[in-house]
């Protein structure tokens, strides 16, 4: 059975810049040009990709559990190949979790449903990429 299709639309803005409009209708600008920095390349899209898609599952899944965090946040490291076309070979993504009383169970649960069941994004890059999950729990007063 065939899934679900989606579409999404990448316009030349010219000087190496190119205007994403997602399939939601949300447009992003993409730097294609090595030291300008002046938006996210493709290869960091995929990067940010990579740990929003976690994120988004992880912080709800803890909110479901009732667990009480003030502040969560994601870093994500990958590491690409030397040689053309350089793709990535693995991804270190480290949890960091602020609040009062968060349980280590839960997160790890919720790590776990993330990394097997959910998170699209890893589903599609883990059969060419090594993906590493770490985490830490800040206690807040």
């Amino acid at each position: 059975m065939p899934g679900a299709v989606y579409k999404a639309t990448i316009k030349h803005a010219g000087d190496e810049f190119f205007i994403g409009t997602s399939p939601s209708g949300h447009a992003v600008a993409i730097d294609t040009k090595g030291d300008r920095r002046a938006a996210p390349t493709p290869v960091e899209m995929l990067l940010m990709s990579v740990a929003a898609c976690t994120a988004a599952d992880v912080i709800s899944i803890l909110q479901k559990k009732r667990q009480d965090v003030e502040e969560y946040s994601v870093e994500v490291t990958g590491e690409r190949a030397e040689n053309h076309p350089r793709k990535f070979l693995s991804f270190h993504v480290h949890h960091i979790v602020r609040g009062r009383g968060v349980s280590e169970k839960a997160l790890a649960d919720a790590l776990k449903l993330s990394d097997e069941k959910y998170c699209s994004v890893a589903a599609t890059v883990r059969p060419t990429a090594t993906i590493t999950t770490s985490y830490e729990i800040v206690e807040t007063e």
